[in-house]
């Protein structure tokens, strides 16, 4: 029984970054698909390897990379409310597009008003006080995992894995795919999602940099896509 408990104590991080990061968590990700719909109107995503190149640029040169760099950010300046402020204020800026700012920016307020409720006395509720409520998604979350003593590298691995799912979702919906290919889309994307967790744990705010141009045009030809049905 003592081991079980010393484990159940050392992990008992894993239980509110399993809830955060859960699809069923209500931030409504499933409304948003990065741009991924124009993607597919266009032909240039048609099957899961084309899915899971999208989703790979994404994490390793878009708005994916920059988010898990913010986060990362975010989570070492938890505890320092002026660094922690500007960490907030450059990610809520550095969006190449209205509607990836409106994508991060929305499920960042939704995360704050659940996430304040069930898991209350983080810094996430002081800089969210101090913002209005008003926060990019990445940077939510990364000062709620440090309030929870969520190891920096496990928090990072879980966001860019829930960021690939809930593109992948859309993306079976979208082209339309099956369920068994939307998981070798995801299950190819390990070692892209591993190896960004781990770069963007040693990637400091100045040299962040995004360099994914056709997907900020997916998203700003979404913009005016004459049926849709995702927000982004």
């Amino acid at each position: 029984m003592a081991i079980i408990t010393t484990i159940m104590t050392d992990l008992a991080w894993l239980l509110p970054l399993s809830a955060w990061l859960s699809p069923a968590y209500p931030v409504g990700g499933f409304s948003y698909s990065h741009g991924l719909e124009d993607a597919v109107e266009s032909g240039a995503v048609k099957d899961w390897q084309s899915l899971a190149d999208y989703v790979a640029t994404a994490l390793d040169a878009g708005g994916g990379w920059a988010d898990l760099v913010f986060l990362a950010a975010a989570w070492r300046a938890a505890g320092e409310d002026d660094a922690l402020d500007a960490v907030a204020e450059l990610a809520a800026a550095m969006r190449g597009t209205a509607e990836t700012a409106m994508e991060s920016a929305n499920q960042g307020a939704a995360f704050v008003l659940a996430t304040g409720a069930a898991w209350p006395g983080t810094p996430l509720d002081a800089l969210a006080a101090r913002h209005d409520g008003r926060l990019a998604y990445a940077v939510a979350v990364g000062a709620a995992a440090a309030g929870k003593s969520v190891p920096l590298k496990a928090a990072l691995a879980g966001f860019a894995q829930a960021f690939a799912a809930n593109l992948i979702s859309a993306g079976v919906r979208l082209v339309p795919l099956g369920q068994t290919d939307g998981l070798r889309a995801l299950a190819s994307l390990g070692p892209v999602i591993a190896a960004c967790a781990s770069r963007a744990a040693e990637t400091p705010l100045d040299q962040l940099g995004t360099a994914a141009p056709g997907i900020d045009f997916c998203s700003i030809r979404h913009e005016t896509q004459y049926t849709r049905l995702f927000r982004s």
